[in-house]
């Protein structure tokens, strides 16, 4: 039922999503919601405030998400926590072709945390049947020993346990706007990242490589998907963390930046 949503959807609203691009992006973009995604979401036919749509729920702790005009003209979901607090638009009821999918978003972070030690976020989670993993394909963590705050591919609650497998080669950008995305295949139990087009190999996940105990990782039929921000440590610097999310997209193929 929600794949059938999402196509309606795009339907409707392909004509006028044409160019759509967040504040500060350059160069014309693909439309954001072409036909025939598994979800998406560009927020421009909701109305300005709090969350107001069937088609995704919400799950907040000391967080809030708001739909907002953005200076360009667009629409785009502030995601603002304080402390440790989470704040997630939730893809319900996810199904995709083979347990196999990507999924898109563009994003601006206001700023990532400095403390405390190893503060760990995330701002991507996947999680189904079959397998006990929570699966972050985009989250990151503050390493004090470089010192630096990286992307990294993570996962928690499954055999494999709690992991962010920060690179040095993936360091974080702030107040600007960059477009993620990844894939998640249960052929090889992969996840792979890409930052603004760029395939970044260090971003990866698989069964036998991954960053956590020496066992398989196995991915879980995924029928939820989480996009928005959560830090799992207190007492951090900042207090407060501001993220800006638009054109969000599932998809059975890759749809590109």
């Amino acid at each position: 039922m929600r794949s059938f949503l999402a196509v309606f959807s795009a339907a409707l609203i392909l004509g006028a999503t044409a160019g759509s691009a967040p504040a500060g992006a350059s160069g014309a973009s693909p439309p954001s919601c072409p036909r025939g995604l598994l979800f998406c979401e560009d927020f421009e036919r909701l109305p300005p405030g709090g969350p107001s749509t069937l088609n995704w729920g919400v799950d907040t702790r000391h967080g809030t998400l708001t739909v907002e005009r953005a200076r360009r003209g667009n629409q785009v979901l502030h995601v603002h926590t304080v402390d440790n607090g989470r704040a997630f638009l939730r893809v319900d009821d996810f199904a995709a072709p083979g347990n196999r999918f990507y999924g898109r978003m563009r994003l601006r972070v206001d700023a990532f945390p400095t403390a405390p030690d190893w503060a760990h976020f995330t701002l991507v989670e996947a999680t189904g049947t079959g397998s006990a993993e929570v699966v972050r394909p985009v989250g990151g963590q503050y390493a004090p020993t470089v010192p630096g705050t990286f992307w990294g591919v993570g996962a928690d609650g499954g055999p494999t346990g709690d992991w962010t497998n920060w690179r040095e080669s993936a360091p974080v950008a702030e107040d600007t706007w960059q477009c993620f995305e990844w894939k998640m295949d249960a052929a090889d139990n992969r996840v792979s990242v890409w930052i603004n087009g760029v395939a970044n190999p260090e971003l990866t996940a698989s069964t036998s490589d991954h960053g956590g105990n020496d066992v398989p990782f196995v991915l879980p039929t995924v029928d939820t998907v989480k996009i928005g921000w959560q830090l799992y440590q207190g007492g951090t610097t900042p207090g407060e963390f501001d993220l800006w999310i638009d054109d969000i997209a599932l998809s059975s193929k890759r749809l590109g930046c």
